[in-house]
């Protein structure tokens, strides 16, 4: 859904990079090959993100095993495909596929139990998997699902960037989705060779951005392919702004959000602020109450 950019960002002390983090190779589903750069380590850091997965190949064997059935508890998934087709279905009876461009934006809330499985067995599978906290007052809430078609996400193009609003707000357009407590923003930013982009960013949200294609340059700290710049939050910073190289596009995601500053309990799938809630939710789930 194109639109016309119809606010001008305007970034005066811009954020330096604290820290670069490479992804690490790793698995998971049924042993789908991905790239994994938001790992637990970093949850309290970058709350309330507390995932980020990359995935994305032309053989069949990486991706073709999918995500059978599993349950989660507490937080969002937020599944946004770059190219090919999975199916999603969960124990709330909801049903969608996600295809090139689209997003799935999922709330486990209480519990849902859900799979997603590729319907291709040949061609290119690439796409994101974020994972946003829930506040403590909304863990137990009721599952939801939407799915998200290419043509109703937002996006706008400005001195050579094309920026996809997957949620948030940036340079006046609203994106597809919004959240009150989180406050996330999560652009797809396609750059020209040489094109800047920046965008303001309120100061006491945690911030990063993950170059996917090509190479970007955030202030002195150049960032190639595949690797997460943790944005520094610094007194009085407004903003982002990063340029891509000279000698070629680049594409990057730029995610940012309001901090919940509540415990985090994590085991696997579930995601909760003590162990109690833990231990509850593990027996909810054997018992079938997730099912």
């Amino acid at each position: 859904m194109r639109q016309n950019a119809i606010a001008t960002e305007t970034v005066s002390r811009p954020r330096k990079v604290e820290r670069v983090v490479a992804g690490q190779a790793t698995h998971d589903g049924d042993g789908v090959k991905l790239t994994r750069v938001l790992t637990q380590t970093m949850q309290r850091r970058l709350d309330p993100f507390l995932l980020l997965d990359a995935f994305g190949s032309d053989v069949a064997e990486d991706y073709v095993g999918g995500f059978p059935g599993h349950p989660h508890r507490g937080f969002e998934t937020v599944t946004y495909m770059l190219a090919g087709r999975m199916r999603h279905r969960d124990s709330t009876g909801n049903e969608g596929l996600l295809a090139s461009g689209g997003v799935q934006w999922m709330t486990a809330g209480r519990g849902v139990f859900h799979s997603e499985m590729p319907e291709q067995e040949s061609g290119r599978m690439e796409g994101f998997q974020l994972w946003l906290n829930l506040p403590a007052k909304d863990k137990m809430g009721p599952p939801a699902y939407r799915n998200i078609e290419s043509d109703a996400i937002p996006e706008f193009s400005v001195d050579g960037v094309t920026a996809r609003v997957v949620a948030g707000h940036s340079h006046g357009v609203a994106g597809a989705i919004q959240r009150e407590h989180t406050e996330p923003l999560y652009l797809d930013l396609h750059l020209d060779a040489g094109a800047a982009f920046a965008q303001s960013i309120p100061a006491g949200h945690i911030a990063f951005v993950y170059i996917y294609r090509g190479t970007a340059a955030i202030g002195e700290t150049t960032l190639p392919r595949q690797h997460m710049a943790v944005l520094a939050n610094t007194a009085g910073s407004d903003g982002v702004q990063l340029r891509a190289a000279h000698d070629g596009p680049a594409r990057a995601l730029l995610i940012a959000g309001r901090p919940l500053n509540e415990p985090i309990a994590q085991y696997g799938p579930f995601v909760m602020n003590t162990h109690a809630e833990i231990f509850q939710a593990v027996e909810d789930f054997q018992a079938g109450r997730m099912r």
